[in-house]
């Protein structure tokens, strides 16, 4: 394995691990507090939708010239990798409350108790909010995954292990999460975000700007020094904004 499909698998792994552990606190919150049968039938309708959301964008973005491709992944990587950056020193340097799975779990919590008793809906489906709000955590945290996966993937013309690599995330979560039916506290989500921010960040600036004609001293080798340049940025600015603020 190559350092760039090591730093597409570690990138991809890390950031659905993200995804999947905001999407199960969702789930355990919902089926540990009213039906666990509904909120599994809300997780399943989400992941074939998520399959027919692949089946139709998948081959409109592996088709698309290398260029093309590399200038557009690389902005939209840059867009969630700044923002996914932002949030991430804006906590670390005390700016901004650290994401925190316990508290989030208690407010799907109260939400589902209040809202009211189960109510029968289709078929198997028991309580129809359970259902709702299992389908819709699952879908949305699941578009992001799927993003991912693709622009990774397509960009690097290996989607198969950046699928592979979300696929492990998912199963590592899941069974963690469900082995404790509890959300997972321990997980230090602030610095998997950092981390995924600093990572999408490098790989946006180095495929937009080589989509867009550049050439980078070394190729794939100059990422690693953009990754720890990036990396060294974010935690001076995290140094910075905590001494302006103090």
């Amino acid at each position: 394995m190559t350092g760039t499909e090591l730093g597409l698998a570690l990138s991809v792994l890390l950031a659905c691990a993200v995804e999947a552990v905001e999407a199960l606190t969702i789930v355990l919150a919902v089926g540990s507090t009213r039906s666990w049968n509904s909120a599994l039938y809300g997780v399943g309708a989400a992941l074939l939708a998520l399959a027919a959301v692949v089946g139709a964008l998948g081959p409109a973005v592996t088709s698309l010239p290398i260029d093309v491709l590399r200038v557009v992944v690389g902005g939209l990587l840059l867009i969630f990798g700044l923002q996914w950056l932002r949030k991430a020193v804006l906590r670390a340097s005390g700016l901004k409350a650290l994401h925190d799975e316990a508290s989030a779990f208690a407010q799907e919590t109260a939400a589902a108790r209040a809202a009211g008793s189960p109510s029968r809906g289709l078929a198997a489906i028991d309580d129809g909010y359970s259902f709702a709000i299992s389908f819709k955590g699952v879908f949305l945290e699941g578009l992001e995954v799927v993003f991912i996966v693709l622009t990774f993937g397509a960009n690097q013309h290996n989607v198969g292990l950046a699928a592979a690599a979300a696929t492990l995330a998912v199963l590592l979560v899941v069974a963690a999460g469900f082995a404790a039916r509890t959300p997972l506290t321990r997980v230090p989500e602030n610095a998997m975000k950092f981390s995924v921010g600093v990572m999408l960040t490098s790989f946006g600036t180095f495929w937009g700007a080589e989509g867009a004609g550049a050439s980078w001293p070394g190729g794939d080798a100059a990422l690693l020094a953009l990754v720890p340049g990036i990396a060294i940025a974010s935690l001076a600015m995290v140094g910075w904004l905590r001494t302006a603020d103090a």
